[in-house]
Protein backbone atom coordinates (compact mmCIF):
# COMPACT_ATOMS: atom_id res chain seq x y z
CA UNK A 1 0.00 0.00 0.00
CA UNK A 2 2.94 2.35 0.51
CA UNK A 3 4.14 1.86 -3.07
CA UNK A 4 2.06 4.66 -4.67
CA UNK A 5 3.04 7.06 -1.93
CA UNK A 6 6.71 6.30 -2.54
CA UNK A 7 6.20 6.76 -6.29
CA UNK A 8 4.65 10.18 -5.70
CA UNK A 9 7.44 11.13 -3.34
CA UNK A 10 10.10 10.33 -5.96
CA UNK A 11 8.96 13.40 -7.90
CA UNK A 12 10.37 15.65 -5.18
CA UNK A 13 13.74 13.96 -4.62
CA UNK A 14 15.76 16.66 -6.35
CA UNK A 15 13.99 19.38 -4.35
CA UNK A 16 14.51 17.42 -1.12
CA UNK A 17 18.25 17.24 -1.81
CA UNK A 18 18.48 21.01 -2.21
CA UNK A 19 16.42 21.50 0.94
CA UNK A 20 18.65 19.08 2.87
CA UNK A 21 21.71 21.04 1.76
CA UNK A 22 20.15 24.25 3.08
CA UNK A 23 19.30 22.54 6.39
CA UNK A 24 22.86 21.24 6.75
CA UNK A 25 24.28 24.66 5.97
CA UNK A 26 22.15 26.23 8.73
CA UNK A 27 22.95 23.47 11.21
CA UNK A 28 26.67 23.80 10.53
CA UNK A 29 26.68 27.52 11.30
CA UNK A 30 29.51 28.93 13.37
CA UNK A 31 27.21 29.41 16.39
CA UNK A 32 27.99 27.05 19.28
CA UNK A 33 24.52 25.92 20.38
CA UNK A 34 25.83 23.65 23.12
CA UNK A 35 26.48 26.70 25.28
CA UNK A 36 22.90 28.00 24.95
CA UNK A 37 20.89 27.87 28.20
CA UNK A 38 17.25 27.13 27.28
CA UNK A 39 16.11 27.94 30.82
CA UNK A 40 17.66 31.40 31.01
CA UNK A 41 18.51 32.60 27.51
CA UNK A 42 21.05 35.31 26.80
CA UNK A 43 21.86 38.14 29.17
CA UNK A 44 21.24 41.75 28.19
CA UNK A 45 25.00 42.37 28.07
CA UNK A 46 25.54 39.39 25.79
CA UNK A 47 22.74 40.58 23.49
CA UNK A 48 24.40 43.97 23.08
CA UNK A 49 27.75 42.33 22.40
CA UNK A 50 26.23 40.09 19.70
CA UNK A 51 24.39 43.01 18.09
CA UNK A 52 27.71 44.83 17.75
CA UNK A 53 29.28 41.63 16.36
CA UNK A 54 26.52 40.40 14.03
CA UNK A 55 24.46 43.54 13.50
CA UNK A 56 20.70 43.87 13.67
CA UNK A 57 18.38 41.19 12.30
CA UNK A 58 17.68 42.98 9.04
CA UNK A 59 19.10 43.17 5.56
CA UNK A 60 20.93 46.52 5.36
CA UNK A 61 19.38 48.76 2.74
CA UNK A 62 21.73 50.41 0.30
CA UNK A 63 20.53 53.91 1.06
CA UNK A 64 21.65 56.91 -0.92
CA UNK A 65 21.38 60.41 0.55
CA UNK A 66 18.64 62.66 -0.90
CA UNK A 67 21.34 65.10 -2.07
CA UNK A 68 23.10 62.36 -4.05
CA UNK A 69 19.82 61.13 -5.57
CA UNK A 70 18.98 64.69 -6.63
CA UNK A 71 22.48 65.29 -8.01
CA UNK A 72 22.26 62.13 -10.15
CA UNK A 73 19.40 63.72 -12.06
CA UNK A 74 21.93 66.09 -13.61
CA UNK A 75 24.04 63.15 -14.84
CA UNK A 76 23.42 61.50 -18.19
CA UNK A 77 23.54 62.14 -21.93
CA UNK A 78 20.52 64.45 -22.08
CA UNK A 79 21.49 66.52 -18.98
CA UNK A 80 25.06 66.78 -20.30
CA UNK A 81 23.90 68.24 -23.60
CA UNK A 82 21.61 70.69 -21.83
CA UNK A 83 24.47 71.70 -19.52
CA UNK A 84 26.81 72.24 -22.49
CA UNK A 85 24.14 74.41 -24.12
CA UNK A 86 23.78 76.47 -20.91
CA UNK A 87 27.54 77.12 -20.87
CA UNK A 88 27.64 78.10 -24.56
CA UNK A 89 24.63 80.45 -24.30
CA UNK A 90 26.26 82.06 -21.26
CA UNK A 91 29.53 82.60 -23.21
CA UNK A 92 27.58 84.14 -26.06
CA UNK A 93 25.59 86.34 -23.70
CA UNK A 94 22.26 84.78 -24.68
CA UNK A 95 20.70 85.28 -21.25
CA UNK A 96 17.09 84.43 -22.15
CA UNK A 97 18.03 81.19 -23.89
CA UNK A 98 20.28 80.26 -20.96
CA UNK A 99 17.46 80.78 -18.43
CA UNK A 100 14.98 78.76 -20.52
CA UNK A 101 17.32 75.77 -20.86
CA UNK A 102 18.34 75.97 -17.19
CA UNK A 103 14.68 76.04 -16.20
CA UNK A 104 13.97 72.91 -18.24
CA UNK A 105 16.95 71.10 -16.72
CA UNK A 106 16.00 71.98 -13.15
CA UNK A 107 12.29 71.28 -13.73
CA UNK A 108 13.07 67.75 -14.99
CA UNK A 109 15.24 67.03 -11.96
CA UNK A 110 12.85 68.49 -9.36
CA UNK A 111 9.71 66.81 -10.72
CA UNK A 112 11.30 63.35 -10.91
CA UNK A 113 12.91 63.75 -7.48
CA UNK A 114 9.64 64.82 -5.80
CA UNK A 115 7.67 61.90 -7.25
CA UNK A 116 10.22 59.31 -6.14
CA UNK A 117 10.50 60.86 -2.68
CA UNK A 118 6.74 60.48 -2.27
CA UNK A 119 7.01 56.81 -3.19
CA UNK A 120 9.94 56.31 -0.80
CA UNK A 121 7.97 57.96 2.02
CA UNK A 122 5.01 55.66 1.37
CA UNK A 123 7.31 52.63 1.45
CA UNK A 124 8.94 53.78 4.70
CA UNK A 125 5.52 54.20 6.32
CA UNK A 126 4.47 50.75 5.10
CA UNK A 127 7.61 49.13 6.53
CA UNK A 128 7.09 50.88 9.86
CA UNK A 129 3.50 49.65 10.10
CA UNK A 130 4.59 46.07 9.32
CA UNK A 131 7.14 45.79 12.13
CA UNK A 132 7.39 42.16 13.32
CA UNK A 133 7.59 41.31 17.04
CA UNK A 134 9.21 38.21 18.54
CA UNK A 135 8.82 36.38 21.88
CA UNK A 136 12.30 35.87 23.29
CA UNK A 137 13.74 34.63 26.60
CA UNK A 138 16.46 36.82 28.10
CA UNK A 139 17.79 36.97 31.64
CA UNK A 140 15.40 34.12 32.52
CA UNK A 141 12.24 36.03 31.51
CA UNK A 142 10.06 35.95 28.41
CA UNK A 143 9.61 39.30 26.68
CA UNK A 144 8.33 40.67 23.37
CA UNK A 145 10.92 42.62 21.37
CA UNK A 146 11.16 43.92 17.78
CA UNK A 147 12.40 41.14 15.52
CA UNK A 148 15.28 43.33 14.33
CA UNK A 149 16.83 43.05 17.83
CA UNK A 150 17.19 39.25 17.67
CA UNK A 151 20.72 37.86 17.73
CA UNK A 152 22.20 34.38 17.12
CA UNK A 153 21.72 32.30 20.28
CA UNK A 154 18.43 33.91 21.31
CA UNK A 155 15.70 31.58 22.61
CA UNK A 156 12.43 32.29 20.81
CA UNK A 157 8.91 30.89 21.09
CA UNK A 158 6.83 30.32 17.96
CA UNK A 159 3.21 29.21 17.75
CA UNK A 160 0.46 28.93 15.13
CA UNK A 161 0.09 32.17 13.18
CA UNK A 162 3.57 33.51 13.97
CA UNK A 163 5.91 34.87 11.31
CA UNK A 164 9.34 33.25 11.69
CA UNK A 165 11.66 36.23 12.33
CA UNK A 166 15.04 34.50 11.81
CA UNK A 167 16.52 31.14 10.88
CA UNK A 168 16.15 29.01 14.02
CA UNK A 169 16.82 25.43 15.04
CA UNK A 170 13.94 23.64 16.76
CA UNK A 171 14.89 22.79 20.38
CA UNK A 172 11.51 21.68 21.72
CA UNK A 173 8.19 20.74 20.10
CA UNK A 174 7.20 20.42 16.46
CA UNK A 175 5.38 22.61 13.94
CA UNK A 176 4.06 22.64 10.42
CA UNK A 177 5.14 25.75 8.53
CA UNK A 178 4.05 27.50 5.35
CA UNK A 179 7.18 28.16 3.28
CA UNK A 180 5.30 29.30 0.17
CA UNK A 181 6.86 32.77 0.26
CA UNK A 182 10.33 31.17 0.12
CA UNK A 183 9.98 27.99 -1.91
CA UNK A 184 6.57 28.33 -3.56
CA UNK A 185 5.39 25.05 -2.02
CA UNK A 186 1.67 25.18 -1.32
CA UNK A 187 1.77 22.23 1.12
CA UNK A 188 2.85 22.59 4.73
CA UNK A 189 6.27 21.33 5.82
CA UNK A 190 6.85 19.59 9.15
CA UNK A 191 9.71 20.73 11.38
CA UNK A 192 10.81 18.70 14.41
CA UNK A 193 13.64 18.89 16.96
CA UNK A 194 17.00 19.76 15.32
CA UNK A 195 15.30 20.87 12.08
CA UNK A 196 15.62 24.46 10.84
CA UNK A 197 12.70 26.86 10.39
CA UNK A 198 13.57 29.55 7.88
CA UNK A 199 13.00 33.26 8.28
CA UNK A 200 10.03 34.42 6.21
CA UNK A 201 7.93 31.28 6.70
CA UNK A 202 4.70 31.18 8.77
CA UNK A 203 3.81 28.70 11.51
CA UNK A 204 0.44 27.11 10.75
CA UNK A 205 0.27 24.34 13.37
CA UNK A 206 2.03 23.45 16.61
CA UNK A 207 4.35 25.31 18.94
CA UNK A 208 8.11 25.24 19.39
CA UNK A 209 10.99 26.69 21.31
CA UNK A 210 13.79 27.52 18.92
CA UNK A 211 17.36 28.79 18.98
CA UNK A 212 18.24 31.52 16.51
CA UNK A 213 21.14 30.40 14.30
CA UNK A 214 21.23 33.13 11.63
CA UNK A 215 20.01 36.70 11.39
CA UNK A 216 19.85 39.48 8.81
CA UNK A 217 21.55 38.90 5.48
CA UNK A 218 22.94 35.55 6.68
CA UNK A 219 19.45 33.99 6.70
CA UNK A 220 18.11 32.11 3.72
CA UNK A 221 15.56 34.90 3.12
CA UNK A 222 18.23 37.58 3.59
CA UNK A 223 20.46 36.13 0.88
CA UNK A 224 17.52 36.31 -1.51
CA UNK A 225 16.86 39.96 -0.66
CA UNK A 226 20.51 40.78 -1.34
CA UNK A 227 20.20 39.25 -4.81
CA UNK A 228 17.35 41.66 -5.54
CA UNK A 229 19.35 44.63 -4.24
CA UNK A 230 22.36 43.96 -6.48
CA UNK A 231 20.16 43.59 -9.57
CA UNK A 232 20.39 46.88 -11.50
CA UNK A 233 18.55 46.49 -14.81
CA UNK A 234 18.73 49.44 -17.17
CA UNK A 235 15.43 51.30 -17.48
CA UNK A 236 13.63 51.11 -20.82
CA UNK A 237 13.13 54.89 -20.96
CA UNK A 238 16.87 55.39 -20.45
CA UNK A 239 17.62 53.05 -23.34
CA UNK A 240 15.19 54.81 -25.71
CA UNK A 241 16.34 58.31 -24.75
CA UNK A 242 20.02 57.39 -24.95
CA UNK A 243 19.57 55.84 -28.40
CA UNK A 244 17.81 58.97 -29.72
CA UNK A 245 20.34 61.33 -28.18
CA UNK A 246 23.33 59.32 -29.47
CA UNK A 247 22.07 59.61 -33.04
CA UNK A 248 21.43 63.34 -32.58
CA UNK A 249 24.92 63.85 -31.16
CA UNK A 250 26.37 62.03 -34.18
CA UNK A 251 24.44 64.30 -36.55
CA UNK A 252 25.49 67.44 -34.64
CA UNK A 253 29.09 66.24 -34.58
CA UNK A 254 29.11 65.72 -38.36
CA UNK A 255 27.54 69.15 -39.03
CA UNK A 256 29.95 70.89 -36.64
CA UNK A 257 32.91 69.11 -38.27
CA UNK A 258 31.77 70.36 -41.68
CA UNK A 259 31.33 73.87 -40.26
CA UNK A 260 34.78 73.87 -38.65
CA UNK A 261 36.36 72.58 -41.85
CA UNK A 262 34.75 75.31 -43.97
CA UNK A 263 35.66 77.98 -41.40
CA UNK A 264 39.30 76.86 -41.43
CA UNK A 265 39.48 76.68 -45.24
CA UNK A 266 38.10 80.23 -45.58
CA UNK A 267 40.34 81.55 -42.82
CA UNK A 268 37.45 82.83 -40.70
CA UNK A 269 37.44 83.28 -36.92
CA UNK A 270 36.61 79.99 -35.19
CA UNK A 271 34.74 81.88 -32.45
CA UNK A 272 32.15 82.78 -35.06
CA UNK A 273 31.01 79.19 -35.25
CA UNK A 274 29.80 79.22 -31.62
CA UNK A 275 26.31 80.58 -32.49
CA UNK A 276 25.96 77.78 -35.05
CA UNK A 277 27.01 75.28 -32.36
CA UNK A 278 24.33 76.59 -30.00
CA UNK A 279 21.67 76.45 -32.75
CA UNK A 280 22.59 72.88 -33.65
CA UNK A 281 22.64 71.75 -30.00
CA UNK A 282 19.33 73.44 -29.20
CA UNK A 283 17.67 71.99 -32.30
CA UNK A 284 19.17 68.54 -31.81
CA UNK A 285 18.59 68.10 -28.09
CA UNK A 286 15.12 66.73 -27.30
CA UNK A 287 14.78 69.31 -24.51
CA UNK A 288 11.09 68.56 -24.02
CA UNK A 289 11.43 64.77 -24.29
CA UNK A 290 12.66 64.24 -20.75
CA UNK A 291 10.16 66.74 -19.33
CA UNK A 292 7.17 65.26 -21.11
CA UNK A 293 8.25 61.71 -20.22
CA UNK A 294 8.45 62.58 -16.53
CA UNK A 295 5.09 64.39 -16.59
CA UNK A 296 3.45 61.46 -18.40
CA UNK A 297 4.88 58.91 -15.96
CA UNK A 298 3.92 61.07 -12.97
CA UNK A 299 0.31 61.29 -14.18
CA UNK A 300 0.27 57.53 -14.83
CA UNK A 301 1.65 56.81 -11.37
CA UNK A 302 -1.01 59.07 -9.85
CA UNK A 303 -3.76 57.09 -11.59
CA UNK A 304 -2.25 53.79 -10.41
CA UNK A 305 -2.01 55.14 -6.85
CA UNK A 306 -5.75 55.90 -6.91
CA UNK A 307 -6.31 52.20 -7.68
CA UNK A 308 -4.22 51.10 -4.70
CA UNK A 309 -0.94 50.46 -6.53
CA UNK A 310 2.24 51.51 -4.73
CA UNK A 311 4.61 52.89 -7.41
CA UNK A 312 8.13 52.79 -5.98
CA UNK A 313 9.90 54.10 -9.10
CA UNK A 314 8.56 56.69 -11.52
CA UNK A 315 9.48 54.69 -14.61
CA UNK A 316 8.03 51.40 -13.29
CA UNK A 317 4.72 51.74 -15.14
CA UNK A 318 6.50 52.52 -18.42
CA UNK A 319 8.85 49.56 -17.96
CA UNK A 320 5.91 47.26 -17.22
CA UNK A 321 4.14 48.43 -20.36
CA UNK A 322 7.08 47.32 -22.55
CA UNK A 323 7.52 43.80 -21.17
CA UNK A 324 6.87 40.78 -23.38
CA UNK A 325 7.52 38.02 -20.79
CA UNK A 326 5.85 37.85 -17.36
CA UNK A 327 7.29 35.45 -14.77
CA UNK A 328 4.71 35.00 -12.02
CA UNK A 329 4.62 33.05 -8.75
CA UNK A 330 2.04 30.28 -8.56
CA UNK A 331 1.27 30.07 -4.86
CA UNK A 332 -0.82 32.95 -3.62
CA UNK A 333 -0.72 34.77 -6.98
CA UNK A 334 -2.21 32.42 -9.55
CA UNK A 335 -3.63 30.21 -6.79
CA UNK A 336 -5.50 30.85 -3.54
CA UNK A 337 -2.64 29.70 -1.25
CA UNK A 338 -5.26 27.63 0.54
CA UNK A 339 -5.77 23.86 0.40
CA UNK A 340 -9.04 22.76 -1.20
CA UNK A 341 -10.66 19.38 -1.83
CA UNK A 342 -10.49 18.73 -5.56
CA UNK A 343 -11.39 15.03 -5.91
CA UNK A 344 -13.26 12.62 -3.62
CA UNK A 345 -13.33 8.83 -4.02
CA UNK A 346 -15.64 6.75 -1.79
CA UNK A 347 -15.24 3.05 -1.04
CA UNK A 348 -17.91 0.33 -0.94
CA UNK A 349 -21.39 1.54 -0.01
CA UNK A 350 -20.19 4.96 1.06
CA UNK A 351 -20.84 8.11 -1.03
CA UNK A 352 -18.63 11.11 -1.72
CA UNK A 353 -20.78 13.14 0.68
CA UNK A 354 -19.94 10.60 3.41
CA UNK A 355 -16.21 11.14 2.87
CA UNK A 356 -16.66 14.89 3.29
CA UNK A 357 -19.03 14.45 6.26
CA UNK A 358 -16.71 12.23 8.31
CA UNK A 359 -13.70 14.30 7.28
CA UNK A 360 -15.45 17.48 8.48
CA UNK A 361 -16.51 15.81 11.73
CA UNK A 362 -12.83 14.94 12.34
CA UNK A 363 -11.95 18.64 11.96
CA UNK A 364 -12.13 21.72 14.13
CA UNK A 365 -12.37 25.23 12.69
CA UNK A 366 -10.89 26.86 15.82
CA UNK A 367 -7.52 25.18 15.17
CA UNK A 368 -7.22 26.91 11.75
CA UNK A 369 -5.54 23.78 10.41
CA UNK A 370 -5.41 24.06 6.58
CA UNK A 371 -6.64 20.47 6.08
CA UNK A 372 -9.45 20.91 8.63
CA UNK A 373 -10.50 24.12 6.89
CA UNK A 374 -10.43 22.37 3.50
CA UNK A 375 -12.90 19.68 4.65
CA UNK A 376 -15.18 22.18 6.41
CA UNK A 377 -15.19 24.37 3.29
CA UNK A 378 -15.95 21.34 1.09
CA UNK A 379 -18.88 20.43 3.38
CA UNK A 380 -20.36 23.89 2.87
CA UNK A 381 -19.80 23.80 -0.90
CA UNK A 382 -21.40 20.35 -1.23
CA UNK A 383 -24.24 21.28 1.17
CA UNK A 384 -23.28 18.51 3.58
CA UNK A 385 -25.01 19.43 6.84
CA UNK A 386 -23.21 18.96 10.17
CA UNK A 387 -26.34 19.72 12.21
CA UNK A 388 -27.31 17.04 14.70
CA UNK A 389 -23.68 15.97 15.21
CA UNK A 390 -21.99 16.90 18.51
CA UNK A 391 -18.22 16.65 18.80
CA UNK A 392 -17.67 15.24 22.31
CA UNK A 393 -13.89 14.86 22.07
CA UNK A 394 -11.30 15.97 19.56
CA UNK A 395 -7.65 14.92 19.21
CA UNK A 396 -5.80 17.41 16.95
CA UNK A 397 -3.15 16.43 14.45
CA UNK A 398 -0.07 14.87 16.01
CA UNK A 399 3.09 14.30 13.92
CA UNK A 400 3.62 10.97 15.68
CA UNK A 401 0.21 9.56 14.62
CA UNK A 402 -0.30 11.75 11.52
CA UNK A 403 -4.08 11.89 11.98
CA UNK A 404 -6.91 13.72 13.73
CA UNK A 405 -9.61 11.88 15.67
CA UNK A 406 -13.01 12.92 17.00
CA UNK A 407 -15.65 11.25 19.14
CA UNK A 408 -19.02 12.32 17.75
CA UNK A 409 -22.52 11.91 19.18
CA UNK A 410 -25.72 11.83 17.14
CA UNK A 411 -29.16 10.45 18.02
CA UNK A 412 -27.91 9.31 21.42
CA UNK A 413 -25.14 7.16 19.91
CA UNK A 414 -21.43 7.78 19.62
CA UNK A 415 -18.92 6.90 16.91
CA UNK A 416 -15.34 7.78 15.89
CA UNK A 417 -14.34 9.88 12.89
CA UNK A 418 -10.72 9.88 11.71
CA UNK A 419 -8.74 11.48 8.93
CA UNK A 420 -5.03 11.63 8.12
CA UNK A 421 -2.25 10.25 5.97
CA UNK A 422 -3.18 7.09 4.03
CA UNK A 423 -0.36 5.05 5.56
CA UNK A 424 -1.52 6.14 9.05
CA UNK A 425 -5.25 5.44 8.60
CA UNK A 426 -5.22 2.29 6.42
CA UNK A 427 -3.61 -0.05 9.02
CA UNK A 428 -6.43 0.80 11.47
CA UNK A 429 -9.23 -0.17 9.07
CA UNK A 430 -11.09 -3.50 8.79
CA UNK A 431 -12.15 -3.20 5.15
CA UNK A 432 -12.07 -6.15 2.77
CA UNK A 433 -8.91 -6.87 0.82
CA UNK A 434 -10.74 -5.97 -2.40
CA UNK A 435 -11.65 -2.51 -1.07
CA UNK A 436 -8.10 -1.88 0.15
CA UNK A 437 -6.69 -2.83 -3.25
CA UNK A 438 -9.19 -0.48 -4.90
CA UNK A 439 -8.07 2.31 -2.58
CA UNK A 440 -4.45 1.65 -3.49
CA UNK A 441 -5.27 2.12 -7.18
CA UNK A 442 -7.15 5.32 -6.43
CA UNK A 443 -4.30 6.71 -4.34
CA UNK A 444 -1.78 5.88 -7.06
CA UNK A 445 -3.93 7.64 -9.68
CA UNK A 446 -4.28 10.79 -7.57
CA UNK A 447 -0.63 10.76 -6.54
CA UNK A 448 0.47 10.97 -10.18
CA UNK A 449 -1.18 14.40 -10.30
CA UNK A 450 0.82 15.54 -7.28
CA UNK A 451 -2.19 15.87 -4.95
CA UNK A 452 -1.97 15.50 -1.18
CA UNK A 453 -4.09 12.44 -0.32
CA UNK A 454 -6.10 12.30 2.92
CA UNK A 455 -7.84 9.10 4.06
CA UNK A 456 -11.13 9.30 5.99
CA UNK A 457 -12.47 6.54 8.28
CA UNK A 458 -15.27 5.94 10.79
CA UNK A 459 -16.30 3.27 13.30
CA UNK A 460 -18.29 2.64 16.45
CA UNK A 461 -15.17 1.50 18.27
CA UNK A 462 -11.45 1.40 17.48
CA UNK A 463 -11.84 -2.29 16.62
CA UNK A 464 -14.48 -1.67 13.96
CA UNK A 465 -13.04 1.23 11.99
CA UNK A 466 -13.77 1.24 8.25
CA UNK A 467 -12.19 3.29 5.49
CA UNK A 468 -14.83 5.62 4.05
CA UNK A 469 -12.73 6.94 1.18
CA UNK A 470 -9.96 9.33 0.22
CA UNK A 471 -9.90 13.03 -0.69
CA UNK A 472 -7.30 14.80 -2.82
CA UNK A 473 -6.21 18.26 -1.67
CA UNK A 474 -4.36 20.93 -3.60
CA UNK A 475 -3.98 24.68 -3.87
CA UNK A 476 -6.84 25.68 -6.16
CA UNK A 477 -6.25 28.33 -8.87
CA UNK A 478 -7.92 31.71 -8.41
CA UNK A 479 -11.13 32.03 -10.42
CA UNK A 480 -9.80 35.05 -12.33
CA UNK A 481 -6.36 33.59 -13.17
CA UNK A 482 -7.26 31.77 -16.44
CA UNK A 483 -9.00 34.89 -17.78
CA UNK A 484 -6.05 37.11 -16.83
CA UNK A 485 -3.55 34.76 -18.50
CA UNK A 486 -5.71 34.63 -21.63
CA UNK A 487 -5.85 38.44 -21.78
CA UNK A 488 -2.08 38.70 -21.33
CA UNK A 489 -1.50 36.25 -24.17
CA UNK A 490 -3.78 38.31 -26.43
CA UNK A 491 -1.57 41.31 -25.63
CA UNK A 492 1.46 39.37 -26.83
CA UNK A 493 2.87 38.66 -23.37
CA UNK A 494 4.31 35.22 -22.67
CA UNK A 495 3.39 34.06 -19.15
CA UNK A 496 5.72 31.72 -17.27
CA UNK A 497 4.65 30.15 -13.95
CA UNK A 498 7.29 29.73 -11.23
CA UNK A 499 6.60 27.39 -8.31
CA UNK A 500 8.42 25.46 -5.64
CA UNK A 501 5.96 22.58 -5.94
CA UNK A 502 6.87 19.25 -7.52
CA UNK A 503 6.58 18.78 -11.28
CA UNK A 504 3.27 16.80 -11.26
CA UNK A 505 1.49 19.51 -9.23
CA UNK A 506 2.96 22.26 -11.43
CA UNK A 507 1.76 20.54 -14.62
CA UNK A 508 -1.71 19.96 -13.19
CA UNK A 509 -2.15 23.60 -12.17
CA UNK A 510 -0.61 24.90 -15.43
CA UNK A 511 -3.13 22.84 -17.40
CA UNK A 512 -6.04 24.31 -15.45
CA UNK A 513 -4.70 27.82 -15.98
CA UNK A 514 -4.40 27.36 -19.74
CA UNK A 515 -0.60 27.50 -19.77
CA UNK A 516 -0.15 24.00 -21.21
CA UNK A 517 1.99 21.22 -19.79
CA UNK A 518 5.43 22.28 -21.05
CA UNK A 519 6.77 22.73 -17.49
CA UNK A 520 10.45 22.07 -16.74
CA UNK A 521 12.27 21.25 -13.53
CA UNK A 522 14.61 24.11 -12.75
CA UNK A 523 17.25 21.54 -11.72
CA UNK A 524 17.30 20.27 -15.32
CA UNK A 525 18.23 23.68 -16.75
CA UNK A 526 20.07 25.38 -13.86
CA UNK A 527 23.47 23.93 -14.73
CA UNK A 528 23.03 24.51 -18.48
CA UNK A 529 22.18 28.18 -17.99
CA UNK A 530 25.23 28.72 -15.79
CA UNK A 531 27.27 27.28 -18.68
CA UNK A 532 25.56 29.70 -21.12
CA UNK A 533 23.41 26.93 -22.56
CA UNK A 534 19.77 25.91 -22.33
CA UNK A 535 18.36 29.38 -22.99
CA UNK A 536 16.00 27.88 -25.60
CA UNK A 537 14.42 25.82 -22.77
CA UNK A 538 13.96 29.01 -20.75
CA UNK A 539 12.28 30.70 -23.69
CA UNK A 540 10.10 27.74 -24.69
CA UNK A 541 8.87 26.55 -21.28
CA UNK A 542 5.53 27.70 -19.88
CA UNK A 543 6.86 27.45 -16.34
CA UNK A 544 9.36 25.95 -13.93
CA UNK A 545 8.85 23.60 -10.98
CA UNK A 546 10.87 23.02 -7.79
CA UNK A 547 12.07 26.63 -7.86
CA UNK A 548 13.87 28.41 -5.01
CA UNK A 549 14.13 32.21 -4.73
CA UNK A 550 17.66 32.39 -6.12
CA UNK A 551 16.43 30.38 -9.13
CA UNK A 552 13.88 33.12 -9.86
CA UNK A 553 16.72 35.61 -10.08
CA UNK A 554 18.56 33.26 -12.48
CA UNK A 555 15.46 32.78 -14.67
CA UNK A 556 14.68 36.49 -14.98
CA UNK A 557 18.31 37.39 -15.64
CA UNK A 558 18.57 34.68 -18.34
CA UNK A 559 15.40 35.85 -20.08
Amino acid sequence: MLAPLLNAASATIAKAEVKAALMDEAKNSALDLSAVDLGRGLSSEEVQRRISEHGYNEVPERRVSPFTRFAKRFWGITPWMLEITIVLTWILGKQLEMYVVTGLLVFNAVLGFIQEEKANAALAFLKQSLTVKARVKRDGRWATVPARELVPGDIIRLRAGDFVPADARVAEGSVEVDQSSLTGESLLVERKVDDIVFSGSIVRMGEITGIVVSTGSRTYFGRTVELVQIAKPRLHMEEVTSKVVRWLILIVGILLSVGLLLTALRGLDLIGILPLTVILLMSAIPVALSTMSIITMALGSLELTKKGVLVTRLSASEDAATMDVLCVDKTGTLTMNRLSVTEVIALGEFRKEDVILYGALASQEANQDPIDLAFLSAARDMHVSLEGYLQKRFVPFDPSTRRTEATVETGGEQFLALKGAVNAIAPLCKNSQEELEQMEEDVESLSRKGYRIIAVAEGRTKDSIRLVGVAALYDRPRTDSPKLISELKELGISVKMLTGDALPIAREVAGQLGLGDDIARISDVRGKVKENKGFDVMERSAGFAEVYPEDKYLIVKSL
